[in-house]
Formats: structure tokens, C-alpha cells, sequence
């Protein structure tokens, strides 16, 4: 699997603030869902209903011996038609085809915003750095040739239950498939993979 990393935290930059809620959704369903105390409501999320993959993520990141937490989410199908820059680019960054699979013409894409429930590392950006590496270490061996995890590091601001500083990662799983089935499976698998390895020891600091 591709696996690489990169830190967004000019001034120019957004700042992860949870909680949030999205000001142009009517419906005001589209805002923080803090899943660590309100795990059922999983079933009210439309992104998690319509991709059971990205559900069964959300779960596991947000369970009770998960190190981390999730604050926003995402997932969405790449088409020949309107997406074809975006794919040409997934094609040349895995750098893998040649005649046979040069078909790989569809892709998926997902992202999930994530956070250290430990505040030292929460609040540091030292350690941010230290996970990433290893992150992108254990990811890069797996065998998911399709797959590209892209991890993006970014300031956050929580206030829960008052304002604290500190740092989210954005992971982005994005796959490519010769038709949309088998792209959303291949994204389905490295999403699955990279999971197991956030909640691994791998990367813990104990």
C-alpha cells in the first residue's frame, strides 16, 4: 500500500473545531456526533448507512479500548466522467499498471478526521510526527496495490467539556478498481487494514 503523510498547519490552513455543525444543512444533521457516548447513533449517520465498510470503521475507532476518536467522516465514488484528473493522478501516483490493468478506471475515496483520546499526545505535535512515521511504515508493506493511504496532519480545537488544543489526523483511503464494485472493495479492505493498524500496539507509546 502507498502510504504517505503530510502536515497542513499555515495560518491559512482550516482548524479542525469540534464540536461542529455544517451552517448550509437545513436539517441540522449534519454536525458532531461524538460516538464514544452515543455509539447508536451510527444509524443516523447517512455516510456510514450507505457504506456498511465505513460503519464498521467508525465502530472500531470509536470503541471503548480504541486510542482515538473520530470527528467527521466521509465517502464518495470517483467516475470516469467527472472525476478523470483525480484518477489519472491515483493511477500515477501507485505507479503499478501496465497493459492488463490499465482499466482501473473507477475509484472510491474515503476520509475520516481522528483523535488522540490520551491529551499528552493530543497536544503534542512531536508525537503526532512519531505515529505518522510509523503509520505510514506498518501501511506501506501491506499488500493493497490499489490503495493509496494518505494521512494529513491538521491543528484542532476540542471543547467538550472546555477548550483544549492540539492536533487530528485526516486519514484518506482512496482505491481503484475496473469497475465501481471492485473499486469500493478494494477501498472496503485497505480501509479495514489501516483501521486494525490505528487500534494496533504498533503505535502505541506505552
Amino acid at each position: 500500500m502507498l502510504a504517505e503523510w503530510s502536515v497542513e498547519s499555515s495560518a491559512e490552513d482550516p482548524v479542525l473545531v469540534i464540536p461542529w455543525s455544517d451552517p448550509s444543512d437545513p436539517t441540522g444533521n449534519r454536525r458532531f456526533v461524538d460516538l464514544r457516548e452515543n455509539p447508536y447513533d451510527l444509524d443516523h449517520l447517512p455516510e456510514a448507512e450507505l457504506y456498511p465498510p465505513l460503519m464498521h470503521a467508525l465502530r472500531a475507532l470509536n470503541a471503548p479500548r480504541s486510542p482515538v476518536f473520530t470527528a467527521k467522516c466521509d465517502a464518495w465514488r470517483l467516475s470516469p466522467k467527472e472525476d478523470a484528473d483525480e484518477l489519472e493522478q491515483l493511477r500515477l501516483n501507485l505507479d503499478i499498471f501496465d497493459d492488463a490493468s490499465s482499466d482501473a478506471s473507477h475509484g472510491f475515496v474515503s476520509y475520516i478526521d481522528i483523535l488522540w483520546r490520551e491529551r499528552s499526545i493530543f497536544t503534542s505535535f512531536h508525537q503526532h510526527e512519531q505515529l505518522l512515521h510509523r503509520l505510514t511504515r506498518h501501511a506501506a508493506p501491506l499488500s493493497y496495490p490499489y490503495a493509496i493511504l494518505d494521512c494529513v496532519l491538521r491543528p484542532a480545537l476540542v471543547d467538550l467539556t472546555g477548550p483544549q488544543e492540539g492536533f487530528a489526523l485526516s486519514l484518506y483511503i482512496k482505491a481503484l478498481g475496473h469497475d465501481p464494485q471492485s473499486a469500493e472493495e478494494n477501498w472496503a479492505t485497505a480501509l479495514d487494514a489501516v483501521v486494525g493498524l490505528v487500534r494496533s500496539k504498533d503505535l502505541s507509546f506505552a
